[in-house]
């Protein structure tokens, strides 16, 4: 995902970090650590426990607590795209990646839409796991007494395991609203999807999710909640994406790179000036082309390479100097899913199509809307 630093893996998984996380984290951190008093009320009701508040509301303490809290809620979320990400594997499904960002965490696949007898089993994997982590941070508070003879030192990690409980507990019940992309949305079209063709099942799932965006925007409005505002955006577009990439795929299924591809293809010598490529571009309306060396494919130069170097430095340089030499390339024989995912995560416009080492064909993104769009008739 565009945005993202690696940061380690577990179980073999790349975990990612969205720039996005970096700042919600300090905005929980604010909100836990200004409302430290009634959190610390609440608390105390939810569990009927005393809370000894000599070093919780101290000094810096408060936003001290609010980003050990945030980081532990964040760290819940980890656990939980971990979940999902374990089942689908134990199904067959290779993991690409887990990444965290603003509005929790994405675990991403390789392949498409899974089958309705594995989905289910991947959307729930999810909520259940927080649902246990969040029990267990609240059995937590009722064993801390004794872990620790010092009451304020038993109010801090009372605060920190029953926040975090509470908090766990709010997003198992959250992500099974059966609002697309949540996880209950996922439930709902995976049920769906075994009575009705998959695009159908989504189809509904989807207009389930924009609906209750609409009611968490009014609400959010309403009361002016900005955060629920967002989350209402983030259903809604998580909705229609997921509708848009179903209905590709079902559009798509049967279709090969060979038979859509772009045939014969242009292409351009490593030794060519940068200035006449610009032209080319200009002539013929094509923003990237195939560079051949001796009949083989050596790299790719587009118009993202070309606005990397300064005007200045152009008139010296030849293709060879700015060309993407690690070429992703495809057989006439791979499904346009497979290139549509390629060009999604590599973020890449277009790709060649080799023939025993010879370009036979070449698919751009234009070229897939082109095909969905007839593929609609």
């Amino acid at each position: 995902m565009d945005g993202s630093l690696r940061i380690g893996r577990l179980f073999g998984i790349p975990i990612l970090l969205h720039w996005t996380f970096l700042l919600i984290i300090p905005l929980f951190a604010y909100i836990i650590g200004s409302q430290i008093d009634a959190t610390t009320d609440m608390l105390r009701e939810i569990f009927s426990i005393g809370i000894d508040t000599t070093i919780i509301t101290g000094g810096y303490m408060p936003w001290i607590l609010g980003t050990v809290v945030a980081l532990g809620l964040f760290f819940g979320v980890l656990v939980h795209e971990l979940a999902h990400s374990l089942v689908a594997r134990s199904k067959g499904i290779k993991m690409q990646s887990i990444t965290l960002l603003m509005f929790g965490g994405v675990a991403q696949m390789d392949e498409g839409t899974p089958e309705p007898r594995t989905e289910l089993p991947m959307a729930l994997a999810g909520p259940i796991t927080s649902l246990l982590f969040g029990l267990v941070c609240c059995g937590l508070v009722y064993v801390t007494p004794g872990m620790t003879p010092d009451p304020a030192v038993q109010g801090v990690l009372i605060f920190i395991f029953g926040y975090l409980g509470v908090l766990n507990i709010i997003l198992f019940a959250f992500n099974l609203i059966p609002a697309f992309p949540m996880d209950g949305g996922r439930v709902l079209r995976a049920v769906l999807a075994a009575r009705m063709p998959l695009d159908r099942a989504t189809r509904i799932a989807a207009n389930v999710g924009k609906a209750f965006a609409v009611i968490f925007g009014i609400i959010g409005l309403y009361f002016f909640q900005p955060f629920l505002i967002l989350i209402a955006l983030f259903v809604y577009i998580g909705a229609s994406m997921e509708s848009t990439a179903v209905q590709y795929n079902v559009l798509l299924r049967d279709v090969t790179v060979g038979n859509m591809m772009s045939a014969p293809v242009a292409t351009v010598p490593a030794n060519l000036p940068l200035s006449k490529v610009i032209e080319i571009m200009y002539a013929s309306k094509h923003l990237g082309f195939p560079v051949v060396e001796r009949d083989s494919l050596v790299g790719m130069v587009t118009l993202a390479d070309v606005n990397r170097t300064s005007s200045i430095d152009r008139e010296a340089m030849q293709v060879k100097d700015i060309m993407t030499r690690e070429v992703i390339t495809l057989p006439p024989t791979a499904s346009v899913i497979d290139a549509l995912r390629i060009m999604s995560t590599r973020n890449i416009g277009r790709i060649p199509i080799m023939h025993e080492d010879h370009i036979v064909g070449i698919v751009t993104r234009t070229d897939i809307l082109k095909v969905t769009e007839l593929r609609k008739i």
